[in-house]
Order: structure tokens, then C-alpha cells, then sequence
């Protein structure tokens, strides 16, 4: 049963990823860590605001090579950072255009213990400043002797392994989506339009206890979704119609990330088998997903479950991807991606197959892979497709 004091983590679980990461420093060569976006900032203090909306004011955290971290705020974020598990903060009164914090990280870039003269910044694979471009080069012209590199091999390798506590609130968020997945048999009738049915669906997840619903994709056209990333539609759902509903709700920050298909009214042979072989591939994937194997393995193994014969194996781009703070995280499931699988990753397997022109079935499950291989934590979508009359 859901408590408000699920929300959050113990000092010792953000200690324990400072450690980490400095561990990973020392084997990269960095002096510091600086982070700017919400996710990171996030990961490594603990804070929860909706703030972030806004890029009038810019917020930093400095995690050195070694001790703790350093929190440089804008003063109107000092209260909440005070209530967290941080020691060190320093502020500034934003908005202040001509020197939005820029001096006091430059300060603390510089006060940093110099062994490499390298300090890490979120400029790579799949990460975002939180600061505008200008911003981080004036930074960068104001440092003597210490070089800003990319930082984001290093997060990643942080992010990618869940700690049991991070796994608690995907599941929870998974739950949450997975008791209004159960009712849409109830309340989805034929004539419904797509977006009356997404308005519906996201009044439940918010009543079922979501933190945030990020992403919600409803589609459906005659044997298939022809595309699974617009908006929804007025087009009312119609008899020989497949549904397809996809969503990113959140629990406390973290996300889950599945999608169900269901049947409206009647089914064309083409369709149930195409459904039936792409529930057969999302098996195959989870079976493969083990440690030790590359998400680059997984894909091919649900291609070759895919394929009717010679087929190019990566015409599917990819077929699944991380999951956590953010909706999508590395590494990809496709068939270049040579990241080795490991105990705490939690991986969305989504296998995929557009069986005519314009016609899309898609089955995603969510897996955290543990020793022994992947653990379901959402619940495995039925073989056959839930109707809707």
C-alpha cells in the first residue's frame, strides 16, 4: 500500500553514489564532476521541484574527486537544499544576467584539489545542460589550468545500475500505470475518441497516486497504428481497430515505461498473428537479456525471432533501451550497442514489426536484469489481445 514515506531515500543512499562516482573519477581522471540538469542534480541531492520549469536560474552541484559534494544554488532554492542531506551550499540572489552563478562555480572548479586538471560536464550521450551554451564557455574561459571534458560515459556507468531502492519506485510507478492497464476494457467503449480515452486514462493514473504523466500516447487505426509518437486524435475508435496506449508515469522522479494493445471489436487473421509473433520476439528478448551478454545481443536475438528469412537486422533501429530518471536511458537495445549487460540494470524490451504498410504492432515489457537473468517487473502483457467492445 502506497505512504507518503516512500517518497525519497536516506542519506546513505545519495552517499553511496558520491562514492561511487569517485571511484569512477579516479579511474577517469577527473578532479570533479559538474552537473547542471535536473536529472543529475536530482540523482545526486535528492531534491524534488517542479522549479526546474523555469531557466531563468541555473543550479550546479560540484561532486569532487574526493569529500562532498557542493551545492551552488540560486538563494531562492537555499531553503529546500537545507533540507536535504548537502553540507555545503552556496548561493547567489537570481536573476542576475551578468553573473548567474558563473564566478562562484569557477571559484569552486578552482578551489578543487588538482590532480588531472580535468573536471566532467554533462556534454555527451543522451544528457542535457542545464545552463545555456554561453553560459558554460564563459565558465570555461575563466578556468586556468582545468579542462571541462565530457562527463557522460561516467554518469552513465553511475545511472545505468538501479540500487534496490531506485527498483522500488520503477515498480511502484509500473503498479500504478499497470491498475488503469486492467481497466480499460471497462471504460474504453467503440466510438471513443483518442483523446477522450487519453483524458480518461491519465485522470486514473493521477487518482492511482502518479507523480507526473510525462508521456501518454494513444493510437489506433484498422489492424494497427500507422505512427506511436503524435498526439491524440478526435478519430473516434472503430470497429477492426488495434489500440495502442504507451506511457511514462512517474513514482517520486522515477519512471515506468510499457505499452498495451487491445483488440476493438474484431481482428483480422494478419493482425492476430502479427501480435502473436511479436508477443512470441518480446519473449525471446526477455529470455536473452541476461548478464554478461550486450544489449546489441538481445536485439538480434528478437530480430531473428522477427525475421521470415534474410533481413537486414537493423532495420528495426532499436527494440528497447534503459529506463530511470528518464523515460529513455542508454544503453539502446540495437544491434551496435556493445554495453555488456549487469545485475541492477533495468531495461524496457520493445520489440516491433510494421507486418503490413502502415500497420504497427509493438509489445514493450520492462525487466531488471538480476544473476540469474531478467525479472519481469511489469506484468506480461496477455498473448491475446484484450478486447474492447
Amino acid at each position: 500500500m502506497y505512504q507518503e514515506t516512500d517518497h525519497g531515500f536516506p542519506a546513505t543512499e545519495f552517499q553511496a553514489r558520491v562514492a561511487r562516482a569517485q571511484e569512477l573519477m579516479a579511474k577517469h581522471c577527473m578532479d570533479g564532476l559538474l552537473l547542471t540538469s535536473m536529472d543529475n542534480i536530482r540523482y545526486f541531492v535528492g531534491v524534488d521541484s517542479t522549479f526546474w520549469e523555469s531557466y531563468t536560474r541555473p543550479w550546479f552541484v560540484l561532486v569532487p574527486a574526493a569529500g562532498d559534494p557542493i551545492a551552488i544554488i540560486p538563494e531562492i532554492g537555499r531553503a529546500i537544499i537545507e533540507q536535504t542531506w548537502m553540507k555545503e551550499i552556496r548561493s547567489w540572489p537570481s536573476p542576475r544576467p551578468e553573473d548567474e552563478g558563473t564566478s562562484l562555480v569557477v571559484s569552486a572548479i578552482s578551489d578543487l584539489p588538482r590532480r588531472h586538471g580535468r573536471v566532467g560536464a554533462e556534454l555527451g550521450m543522451e544528457l542535457r545542460l542545464g545552463i545555456p551554451v554561453s553560459q558554460l564557455n564563459a565558465i570555461i574561459g575563466e578556468l586556468i589550468g582545468v579542462e571541462i571534458v565530457d562527463g557522460a560515459l561516467l554518469i552513465w556507468l553511475l545511472r545505468m545500475i538501479k540500487s534496490p531502492a531506485e527498483v522500488k519506485k520503477i515498480k511502484r510507478a509500473i503498479d500504478i500505470a499497470g491498475a488503469v492497464y486492467d481497466e480499460v476494457p471497462e471504460f474504453v467503449r467503440i466510438g471513443d475518441s483518442e483523446r477522450k480515452i487519453l483524458r480518461e486514462f491519465r485522470a486514473r493514473l493521477n487518482a492511482g497516486g502518479a507523480g507526473a504523466v510525462p508521456t501518454l500516447i494513444c493510437r489506433s487505426d484498422v489492424g494497427g497504428p500507422f505512427e506511436i509518437t503524435g498526439g491524440p486524435r478526435e478519430r473516434p475508435i472503430a470497429d477492426g481497430d488495434l489500440l495502442f496506449i504507451d506511457t511514462g508515469t512517474t513514482f517520486d522522479g522515477y519512471f515506468c515505461d510499457y505499452d498495451r494493445n487491445f483488440q476493438v471489436g474484431s481482428a483480422t487473421d494478419a493482425l492476430l498473428f502479427a501480435h502473436e509473433r511479436v508477443w512470441d520476439a518480446n519473449e525471446v528478448g526477455i529470455k536473452a537479456a541476461k548478464p554478461g551478454v550486450t544489449a546489441g545481443y538481445v536485439f538480434e536475438q528478437m530480430a531473428k525471432a522477427l525475421s521470415s528469412g534474410v533481413v537486414d537486422l537493423n532495420s528495426n533501429g532499436r527494440m528497447g533501451h534503459g529506463l530511470g530518471l528518464r523515460v529513455t536511458e542508454p544503453p539502446s537495445v540495437r544491434l551496435e550497442d556493445q554495453t555488456v549487460l549487469e545485475p541492477g540494470m533495468v531495461m524496457c524490451i520493445e520489440p516491433a514489426l510494421e507486418y503490413e504498410p502502415g500497420k504497427i504492432v509493438l509489445h514493450e515489457e520492462t525487466v531488471v536484469i538480476t544473476e540469474d537473468g531478467a525479472q519481469l517487473l511489469t506484468p506480461r502483457a496477455p498473448k491475446q489481445l484484450p478486447p474492447i467492445r
